[in-house]
């Protein structure tokens, strides 16, 4: 069975639908990060088709398998996480009631919580509210609801 796009990218080894590597994505800084919108997909995928990117992976359950299995794949969503991390606590313009920033944490949660884990999704989401409490950030019941229940 030939590798797919989406285990291909995340072991570093393929490139997204732009012909991005993982490696090329990573080391976005965070005005790329914000500006583009195509890549959270690759570096968080989920079993459902993105409304928004058309042509981003949509995992299937060997999809899924391969990605537990492959340290590779866990490495690179250990530092996707990572770099996700940094660019919510490095920039502010997120902490507001509506922001296309909102969609992207729900889909980090929801990717964590299917490729790594709970304790990674629930650590993630920790985080994030925790930036939202710090700040008094007015972001919405809705946003918030969407990130306990992903």
């Amino acid at each position: 069975m030939a590798v797919r796009p989406i285990v291909a990218f995340l072991e570093g080894e393929g490139t997204d639908a732009r012909g991005r590597t993982l490696f090329d994505v990573l080391g976005f800084d965070d005005a790329a990060l914000e500006l583009n919108h195509d890549f959270i997909q690759w570096l968080f995928p989920l079993r459902e088709p993105s409304g928004a990117v058309p042509d981003a992976p949509v995992l299937t359950a060997d999809d899924m398998q391969a990605i537990h299995d492959s340290i590779l794949a866990q490495c690179a969503l250990a530092a996707a996480t990572d770099r996700m991390e940094a660019f919510y606590r490095s920039t502010h313009a997120w902490l507001q009631p509506h922001d296309h920033n909102h969609l992207r944490i729900t889909r980090i949660i929801r990717s964590l919580r299917l490729l790594r884990g709970d304790a990674e999704a629930d650590a993630f989401r920790a985080m994030i509210l925790s930036l939202v409490e710090a700040a008094r950030a007015p972001v919405s019941a809705r946003s918030r609801g969407y990130w306990t229940t992903a």
